[in-house]
């Protein structure tokens, strides 16, 4: 009986998971990763999608984010898995889902994603930033700037940790794969970051503005890409 009882209880298996690809703008912009990850779990509740449940006392839906987006950044390439205990064709599962999202969340894509698929963190390799700065910034200098920071081998840096309010080295250039500025813009100047970023390694557009001489609270920073190893 008490086998049973236990087998009964035992939340469904995850039959399918579904990887999607979204943007966060508008009104979302200024959401945290924790509100952004509560605001998909209301949406898919929602919805009535079949969605896996984790196991435990505090239940919620199966889902993981590849990475969080800084407060007040925009992106076009938000990631996200989540299990579900019924298979879905993804296109509904879309539409279903976008009918009870949150302004500022679009979902762009769905596709499937292998059940037994490493997490999407032990995948990620890298973030591709689009960054508009204030037109005031000096185009020539700033491209200056660039070439010789890119020239460099190592750029000691601090970054600090509010979980303890200390400062800890750590060496910036290594972080920055790529840093250019488009050719042809007439607005104002733009920088493109293509950064590492890992389950253990993280290069932050922030950063590299501020080893720049500019002010990261005055750019627009927009995320346009993920890659993943593999």
């Amino acid at each position: 009986m008490n086998q049973r009882v236990t087998e009964e209880s035992q939340p469904p298996r995850p039959a399918q998971r579904l990887r999607l690809t979204f943007s966060k703008d508008g009104p979302a912009r200024f959401i945290s990763h924790l509100d952004l990850a509560r605001a998909l779990e209301r949406a898919l509740n929602r919805a009535a999608l079949p969605v896996a449940y984790t196991q435990g006392f505090n239940r919620r839906p199966r889902l993981s984010l590849a990475a969080a987006l800084p407060l007040g950044y925009t992106s076009a390439a938000e990631v996200a898995d989540v299990w579900l205990t019924e298979p879905v064709e993804p296109e509904a599962f879309r539409a279903r889902l976008m009918a009870r999202m949150a302004p500022g969340i679009v979902v762009l894509a769905v596709e499937e994603a292998p059940l037994a698929a490493p997490s999407l963190q032990q995948q990620l390799a890298e973030s591709i930033y689009e960054v508009e700065l204030p037109a005031t910034v000096n185009g020539d200098a700033l491209r200056q700037a660039v070439a010789e920071l890119l020239a460099i081998e190592s750029l000691m840096r601090q970054r600090h940790r509010p979980k303890d309010n200390k400062s800890r080295p750590f060496d910036l250039r290594p972080l920055i794969l790529d840093l250019a500025m488009p050719e042809g813009d007439d607005g104002p100047p733009r920088l493109r970051l293509r950064l590492v970023q890992s389950a253990t390694q993280m290069g932050r557009p922030d950063d590299v503005l501020a080893a720049l001489g500019l002010e990261p609270l005055d750019a627009r920073i927009h995320r346009v890409a993920l890659g993943f190893a593999g």
